[in-house]
């Protein structure tokens, strides 16, 4: 059985945005993008995360055993 895959809702989400798709603080989510970990576009004062950039962030993540 083959695992579907969700279209996203949008391509384009602000920080805050990826913080609830990726069920973390807002905080962590501007951390990440200081670091370089997030990759994300500017134009002007905004700030957007693709959501590529956000499936392969998830999908980098190590699982730990149970």
């Amino acid at each position: 059985m083959s695992t579907p895959v969700l279209a996203p809702a949008q391509l384009l989400y602000t920080p805050e945005e990826a913080a609830k798709v990726l069920r973390f603080g807002r905080s962590t989510v501007y951390e990440l993008m200081a670091a370089g970990e997030l990759k994300y576009v500017k134009r002007g004062r905004s700030r957007r995360i693709r959501w590529d950039v956000l499936e392969a962030y998830a999908n980098s993540l190590e699982l730990l055993p149970n």
